[in-house]
């Protein structure tokens, strides 16, 4: 990456980001969220999967599809894990990280 003057200051930005990113994640650890059954039940499927295939070169497209597919996958690694079901709910704390996921991938 070239040191053009506008990407040292990017540079400067992600550094009080990450500072930002900091002091939040004291404060806001997990969430409790409530999902319904199918996309929970899709959740984890993705968690019990099984990936065989091996990775070749990717383009970024595929890179960030197989990145979200793994932040459902963790997300149904939650619900497996500490999920409690709610009839046709599931009510688990995600990860602040994951919940973010989710909305970026709702865009």
């Amino acid at each position: 990456m070239e040191d053009r003057e506008e990407y040292v200051r990017y540079r400067q930005d992600r550094a009080v980001l990450a500072a930002v990113g900091a002091h939040l994640e004291s404060q806001i650890g997990q969430i409790s969220v409530r999902l319904p059954r199918p996309v929970a039940e899709s959740a984890v499927a993705a968690w019990d999967r099984e990936e065989l295939g091996r990775l070749g070169e990717e383009t970024r497209e595929e890179y960030e599809l197989r990145d979200d597919a793994a932040e459902l996958a963790f997300i149904g690694l939650a619900i497996t894990s500490r999920g409690v079901w709610d009839g046709e709910e599931v009510v688990v704390e995600l990860d602040v990280a994951r919940i973010a996921a989710a909305l970026r991938a709702a865009r």
